[in-house]
This record gives C-alpha cells, sequence and structure tokens, in this order.
C-alpha cells in the first residue's frame, strides 16, 4: 500500500467514524440564549382570514427566562411590518398574533438583548401557498427569444478540454476540471466533472451552482455510485484557483453581476449563464460513457433556479432537483409583496433599478416564466423562514408547474438545508437514475 493510498483509507476512516458519531450527536443551539417563536399550528399552514398565534419563549441555558421583554414585528416577508411592539414575557412566555386575508406569508420576528447582546428568531405562517400566484409578466415572444439564443449558441464549436486531477481521484472515480466553450467564441464555461472509472453506459447529474464566485471540487461521491456528474461554475472562470482570487473577484469585478446589463436582454449578465447551463448537457451527452438518457439538473438558490430552467429550456432532461430557489417572481415588490433574490426591484434597489426596460428585460429571466414549460419529474425541498429567497417568490414559480412533482416542505428551515434534507434528495436522485438503467 502507498503513502497517498493509506492517507486515503486513514481520512475516509475518520469521516466515517465522524458520520457514525454525529448521527447520535445532541443538537447543539447556535448560542446560549435561544429565542423560539413557533406558530400555533403543527404545519404552519392557515387559511386565509384564520387568525395565526405565535408564541415566544426565550431560553438561557434551555430555562425559560421569566419577565423579559421582547420586541416583535409581524407582517409579509421582506416588507415594512403590518404590527410592531414589545411584550413581558411572563413564565417565561408570550403570544401575539397576525393573519392575512389572501394567499401569502406572516412572518413574525422577535428580538431579545441580554447582557448586551442582541438575539433574534422567527416563525412564517403559511396562507394557503398553493394558491399564491406571480406578479411577473410573461413576454409575448418569451420562447421566440430563448429559442433562437440557443439556436445561436448550438453553432458555436464546444472545444472541450479536460484536466485531470489526480488528487481528487479515487479507487472509483475519475476527477477532471472540464473547459468547454459557451454561448459565443471566446466565452468559455468551467466545471469538474466526475465519472466511474470501470467501463460502462452511467445516467448522469448537472449540479448547477448557488450565487457567488468560488471553487469546486466536484460531487465524486455520486461517481462511486455509478452516476456521472458535472458540478459547473456560471463565471468563465477555472474553478480550481486559489480561493483568494474568487474573493477579489466578488469583491470586484464581479460584484453585483445578477444586476450587470439588465437594461438589455440580449446583454444581460444571465444570458450566458441560461445558455452554459444548456452548453454543459451538450457537453454530457457528448461523453461516451454517458448512457445518452437519464440526465438529472440539481441546485440549491440560484442553482435551484437555474435548475428549473434548465429543465424548461432542454427537453433532454429527464429530472430535476431544486432547493428554495432564486430569481422567482422578481417583479413582486412592484406589488407589494416580497420578490425573489436578488431582490432588484426592492425599495432599496428600486430608484435605480425599477425602470420599464429592466422590469421588461426581468421578464425573460424570471423561473416563472421557465417553470410554466416544465415537463419532468422534480423534487423540491425548501422551509418557509427563508430570509433569502422569499417563500412568496418560489412558490409563485412552484405553482406554475404542471409536471409531477414531490415537495418535502421541512418548514423552520431557513436558506439552508438539514443533513435530511440531503439525504432525501440523493435518495430520489439514485432511485430513478439508477433504476432507469437496471
Amino acid at each position: 500500500m502507498n503513502r497517498r493510498s493509506f492517507i486515503r483509507i486513514a481520512i475516509s476512516s475518520c469521516a466515517l467514524l465522524f458520520l457514525s458519531l454525529s448521527i447520535f450527536a445532541q443538537s447543539r443551539p447556535p448560542h446560549p440564549i435561544q429565542v423560539l417563536v413557533s406558530p400555533d399550528k403543527p404545519d404552519w399552514t392557515y387559511v386565509p382570514g384564520e387568525e395565526a398565534t405565535f408564541t415566544i419563549r426565550i431560553l438561557k441555558h434551555q430555562v425559560p427566562m421569566d419577565d423579559v421583554e421582547v420586541s416583535y414585528a409581524i407582517g409579509l416577508e421582506k416588507m415594512t411590518p403590518s404590527d410592531q411592539g414589545t411584550l413581558r414575557l411572563k413564565g417565561g412566555v408570550g403570544t401575539v398574533t397576525g393573519k392575512l386575508p389572501e394567499a401569502g406569508f406572516l412572518r413574525c420576528e422577535a428580538k431579545v438583548t441580554v447582557e448586551g447582546a442582541s438575539y433574534r428568531g422567527l416563525a412564517t405562517a403559511g396562507y394557503s401557498p398553493e394558491d399564491i400566484q406571480p406578479t411577473q409578466q410573461l413576454p409575448e415572444d418569451f420562447w421566440d427569444f430563448w429559442n433562437n439564443a440557443k439556436t445561436e449558441a448550438a453553432n458555436i464549436p464546444m472545444d472541450a478540454k479536460l484536466t485531470l486531477i489526480p488528487e481528487s481521484c479515487t479507487e472509483k472515480a475519475d476527477v477532471y476540471q472540464v473547459n468547454i466553450q459557451n454561448f459565443e467564441t471566446g466565452s468559455r464555461l468551467y466545471g469538474i466533472l466526475a465519472k466511474p472509472k470501470a467501463p460502462g453506459k452511467y445516467p448522469a447529474v448537472l449540479q448547477v451552482p448557488g450565487a457567488g464566485i468560488r471553487p469546486y471540487a466536484g460531487i465524486v461521491d455520486l461517481a462511486e455510485k455509478g452516476i456521472i456528474t458535472l458540478q459547473i461554475g456560471i463565471h468563465g472562470i477555472p474553478v480550481t484557483l486559489e480561493p483568494r482570487l474568487y474573493s477579489s473577484l466578488a469583491a470586484g469585478a464581479l460584484k453585483n453581476y445578477q444586476f450587470f446589463n439588465l437594461d438589455n436582454r440580449d446583454k444581460y449578465y444571465y444570458k450566458r449563464v441560461y445558455l452554459g447551463c444548456v452548453r454543459a448537457v451538450d457537453y454530457l451527452f457528448s461523453l461516451p460513457e454517458f448512457d445518452g438518457s437519464n440526465l438529472a439538473v440539481w441546485g440549491g438558490s440560484q442553482g435551484g433556479a437555474l435548475s428549473i430552467i434548465t429543465a424548461a429550456l432542454d427537453s433532454r432532461v429527464k429530472y430535476l432537483v431544486s432547493l428554495y430557489p432564486a430569481l422567482c417572481d422578481l417583479t413582486g415588490y412592484l406589488y407589494g409583496r416580497a420578490g425573489g433574490w436578488p431582490h432588484m426591484f426592492n425599495e432599496w434597489n428600486a430608484p435605480f433599478m425599477a425602470k420599464d426596460e429592466k422590469i421588461q428585460v426581468s421578464g425573460y429571466y424570471d423561473v416563472v416564466n421557465f417553470a410554466k414549460s416544465v415537463q419532468v419529474p422534480g423534487f423540491y425541498t425548501w422551509g418557509y423562514n427563508d430570509e433569502t429567497c422569499p417563500p412568496t417568490s418560489y412558490y409563485a414559480a412552484y405553482n406554475q408547474i404542471n409536471a409531477q412533482k414531490e415537495l418535502y416542505l421541512v418548514q423552520e428551515t431557513g436558506h439552508w438545508t438539514y443533513p435530511e434534507q440531503q439525504a432525501k434528495i440523493q435518495e430520489w436522485l439514485l432511485a430513478r437514475l439508477t433504476s432507469a438503467t437496471d
């Protein structure tokens, strides 16, 4: 056994030990002070006009604090509160109430100051979320625009280049950085390809990224289970460089990239991104190891948006997984409710972003307008407490999807997931992709 193999085995053994210990580990609160806000219905879901009662508890060392003053605010998520004030907890408990007359989400936030430090908690009541409809308009030439864009991009040679990453390879999987030409000559798309070493034909997963600028390591564990994986970046830069470079780009040249050229539908930043996802599908279909049929796309936040968009743009996608998708119902703020990330039309951005041409261009890139054309089975997971991608925005898109869909709702989650959600995602993907090839 060589030294590298010994180190890999040792690391794997430690990881397995950590995993086995973590299964039995006690959940650890983030602070000694906990602010717990709980709706009075176990499923957090109400009908319009029904009153929701929020119970507020402050725990210190897991013991309720009595006679403590708490400030609260209730209202539509991301909007100015409709009710706010203070209350003093009696017996360690206080309650506040609110309601909505129509479908939407009512959020209760509680804050407390203890020994000079501030703590907060929140809970969000969903009012008939399955009835939320988008505010965004569908441009009449929406599909003409995208079909023409795809046709033009398809004429660009792929010019694929592979670079093996030996230190990332395992006994069962080879790992490469892949570099392909994107939607126009000279534009590149980078990602990490992981594929099984054993000869054969395999299904594939395209993982599309959340917002930001960062390196990627690939999805090697799925490749070891017999699935080709391609994890892509969207910014046309290699994904294996020093982390400091990505931090510099995020603070400099690519800062606020999500707003670049929003006044021009042909030059908006996300055009290269959406077409890059289609080009990544082109690349997977070019691989001799791919079975030529079974392909899933998977992502969260920005990636959750890209999953839905890619499935709508490219009929070769058979399955999709979307976690709390961004870029949904972007115009919500213009109608008095929360819009999706990147919140381009909220009260802070509206003075310089809410211009007619920008609003019109947003319609060509909004997830709600792609969601109408999704035709493949999908797995979706999120919660009601998301403060980055408001649930009002992603339900506006989700409710447009007429294809088979499965929602794993974990109400208390925000813009994050439990390990159980990630486990269900892999279980769902493996069940469909591997059964299809048996």
